[in-house]
């Protein structure tokens, strides 16, 4: 058996990720039909849309290493989305069904940035200078979702689903 290199471990995480975004294309458009806040499905929806440029700059990747663009089955962000669809069901029609859908989203943005960066670092390491580029804008979007999810959750969804004390 060959001995494993960086840039086996690197291609690998980078099938990792593009399963895990082709899946989270798919929940996104789930949760915003879920979220009861207008500001709550505008920022799924809004997502949704970046996860679509994400898939393309991946797909720039793969290229610019001489590989398919193919994924690889990626059980924790499937789990991740599984939690979340169960939060969907259990708390449906409750006042912290947002909270739930909001901590369900960041819950996979740390697992992106931490995939992003990861892929950055070892970009930089492997010499794929134009890897990290589009590696590093997939991050820096990541980023910025999870601060708008934290500020959504922190002015709206959270004290809404706050317990109401006598």
């Amino acid at each position: 058996m060959a001995e494993k290199t960086l840039d086996d471990l690197f291609l690998d995480t980078l099938k990792d990720i593009y399963f895990a975004e082709k899946q989270i294309l798919k929940a996104l458009p789930k949760m915003a039909r879920a979220a009861q806040s207008e500001d709550g499905k505008a920022a799924f929806l809004k997502h949704r849309d970046e996860t679509d440029g994400q898939i393309e700059r991946l797909q720039q990747v793969f290229e610019l290493i001489g590989k398919a663009a193919r994924g690889k089955t990626c059980e924790a962000i499937q789990g991740i989305i599984a939690e979340g669809e169960e939060i969907m069901e259990e708390f449906k029609g409750t006042v912290a069904l947002d909270a739930g859908l909001i901590s369900s989203a960041q819950t996979v943005e740390h697992y992106e940035i931490a995939r992003y960066g990861t892929l950055k670092s070892w970009a930089a390491q492997l010499g794929h200078t134009d890897a990290v580029a589009l590696l590093d804008a997939n991050l820096q979007e990541e980023i910025a979702t999870d601060q708008k999810l934290t500020e959504l959750g922190e002015m709206s969804a959270n004290p809404k689903g706050a317990k109401k004390v006598a």
